[in-house]
């Protein structure tokens, strides 16, 4: 009965899926067919026809791997060094007090502004567009998990330490488990600014990358490249993030059970009240 009811969900969403792209496709070939904007947003057949082309001769896959690796190399070395700084921020008041104001001071600064600094010290290789990269995507992610770790529920504290845990047994039973759900927000995050930082950190003058691919088509007015260009981003984009989604749900899993069980405990707590 369950299968069938996820296999009706999962059919649900698909369709739901199917018809949100084909009222998108829809409102583009409207919007190209405007001639006022026709030049500058062009029809999706021209895009499909700039798509295929450049898988052809193999000039697309080149840009998407080049991307992916400075995608995934920033974001990487995002997620190692967030990770422990959001917890010790969310454990530590010591450490919060000196680290938490220059956390909120480097948010406000935009990644392009540190396109100078980061050419000066490490050049235009590809070292130079993973460090804009995790700029972005380590404040992102160090502020959602630290709000996770900030608000873990005080009743599993508190019940951890009426069967006398330590602070060891307390953070690592306790606090790590419960901050999980926003480990893995703080990833679709992490992922979704890595790829919107892409294009700002391939301005360091690189020769591929999607971001390198739009920028020179758009000097050129070449629009249907362009617009394949962010299609293709928006692709990866989405899939990343149902990957980050599935891997969510196997791993939280157990909370989800956990909840369900406290929810029937209540509901029976209650029938027996009432009885």
């Amino acid at each position: 009965m369950r299968r069938l009811k996820l296999y009706h969900k999962t059919a649900y969403r698909t369709i739901c899926l199917l018809i949100s792209i084909a009222v998108a496709l829809c409102l583009w070939f409207a919007i190209s067919s405007i001639p006022s904007v026709s030049t500058v947003f062009v029809s999706p057949v021209k895009v499909w026809r700039a798509f295929v082309k450049n898988v052809q001769n193999g000039t697309l896959m080149i840009h998407v791997r080049d991307s992916l690796v400075r995608v995934l190399g920033g974001f990487s070395l995002g997620f190692v060094c967030s990770v422990p700084v959001a917890f010790l921020l969310g454990w530590y008041e010591g450490f919060r007090a000196i680290v938490e104001p220059w956390i909120q001071f480097l948010r406000t600064i935009p990644p392009i502004a540190l396109i100078p600094i980061v050419i000066a010290a490490c050049g235009i290789g590809t070292s130079a567009k993973i460090i804009i990269i995790f700029f972005a995507v380590f404040l992102t992610m160090v502020v959602t998990i630290y709000q996770g770790v900030k608000n873990v529920d005080p009743t599993l504290i508190k019940a951890a330490r009426v069967f006398d845990a330590n602070d060891r047994q307390l953070f690592f039973h306790v606090v790590v488990p419960a901050s999980v759900p926003y480990i893995f927000t703080a990833i679709r995050l992490g992922l979704a600014t890595a790829l919107t930082t892409l294009v700002a950190a391939e301005l360091t003058g690189a020769a591929t990358g999607l971001g390198t691919m739009i920028q020179q088509a758009g000097m050129y007015f070449k629009m249907d490249i362009v617009l394949m260009g962010i299609v293709v981003i928006g692709i990866i984009g989405f899939v990343l993030d149902k990957i980050a989604l599935l891997i969510e749900k196997k791993v939280t899993a157990w909370q989800v059970r956990w909840k369900r069980s406290r929810r029937a405990s209540h509901t029976t707590m209650k029938s027996k009240f009432r009885a």
